[in-house]
């Protein structure tokens, strides 16, 4: 016997079926969008390891020295010389020229510096060639503050000859000095000129300084003006004073009087 199944309530089923469109919604799940979820599971694995593994990869990343950027001009010259073979050239070319210049220039100081100084040396010398020859020409008078007593050729009877000399009065103690430039060729006691001095000039004429009461320069080159020693009253003399003998080439006397005259002196 054929049976057909029927709903219990048929009005039920249709009232199902016939639910409107915004209930159906209601009672739908909302379906989650496929690409929202791992992003969301990223991100909290990365706050989860923050404090371990990624916190110390971070640090070690930090770590690695990174070389500094080149400045812009830098760059654009070294471009520019890779690029351009003739400027880098040039530039070499340019620094061999200055540092050319720079050695002529040290090499040219150099040379005024030694130049200046031979001229300094050179004027050095020829000043004290100078200061030489003028010692060597001058003359003085052998004393101060005299008086002439007794001239070339005077008769007395203090005398076995001729006065063969020139008597410079003046108080004992008085200096006596070398007429010009020379060498003491002698000194000591000598009779009755007593204590006397003589010196040779470069012509070989020789000066005697007599009666001296002190010897001061006994030996040795001498130049005008020099001490050689004392006036005094000692050998054949009536009072202190300096007896003044010329003798060319060291031979016979002359009158020291017209001697001294040709050499600038006005005793």
């Amino acid at each position: 016997m054929a049976s057909t199944h029927s709903p219990a309530n048929p009005g039920a089923a249709t009232k199902l079926l016939d639910e409107p469109a915004d209930l159906q919604a209601r009672h739908r799940m909302p379906r989650q969008t496929r690409t929202g979820g791992p992003l969301i599971g990223v991100t909290a694995m990365a706050a989860s390891l923050g404090a371990t593994g990624f916190a110390a990869a971070v640090p070690a990343a930090a770590a690695v020295p990174v070389p500094p950027p080149a400045s812009a001009a830098a760059a654009e010259s070294t471009i520019e010389l890779s690029a351009d073979p003739g400027l880098a050239l040039a530039a070499r070319i340019q620094q061999q020229a200055d540092g050319q210049r720079t050695s002529a220039e040290e090499t040219a100081r150099l040379a005024a510096a030694q130049e200046a100084e031979a001229k300094r040396a050179a004027q050095q010398a020829e000043a004290e060639a100078e200061s030489a020859g003028a010692a060597l020409t001058a003359f003085t008078l052998p004393a101060a503050n005299y008086t002439l007593t007794a001239h070339y050729g005077q008769s007395g009877s203090y005398w076995s000859h001729l006065h063969t000399g020139l008597d410079f009065a003046a108080p004992t103690g008085t200096p006596v000095t070398a007429v010009g430039a020379g060498t003491v060729s002698s000194a000591g006691w000598s009779g009755a000129y007593g204590y006397r001095v003589i010196q040779a000039l470069p012509d070989g004429t020789e000066i005697w300084y007599c009666h001296l009461s002190a010897i001061t320069t006994a030996s040795g080159a001498v130049t005008a003006g020099t001490v050689l020693g004392k006036v005094g009253a000692t050998g054949n003399v009536t009072g202190p004073h300096l007896h003044l003998e010329v003798r060319p080439d060291g031979a016979a006397p002359i009158d020291p009087l017209p001697w001294l005259q040709a050499h600038g002196l006005q005793p």
